[in-house]
């Protein structure tokens, strides 16, 4: 979706989904921060929450957990 539709949501919170679990490719650190930023350029830093795109059930374990580590090192590359 177009970022610029979370301007209208105020003070609201978001949950960005800045993990893919529709593909096999593990998104880089530096991925996932771009995105967050991208994110909170409309959202404000201290109301986004980083999350996948939706459920991993489908994934293997170890693709799983390659994601989580992604997600888990983009959030902290991210400079807000």
């Amino acid at each position: 979706m177009p970022l610029e539709v979370l301007d209208l949501l105020g003070d609201k919170s978001v949950q960005a989904g800045v993990i893919d679990v529709a593909t096999d490719r593990v998104e880089t650190a530096d991925e996932v921060a771009s995105l967050i930023d991208r994110v909170a350029a409309h959202a404000g830093v201290d109301r986004v929450y980083p999350s996948t795109n939706c459920g991993m059930v489908p994934l293997s374990r170890d693709l799983a957990m390659a994601k989580m580590v992604a997600l888990g090192a983009g959030t902290a590359l991210f400079k807000g």
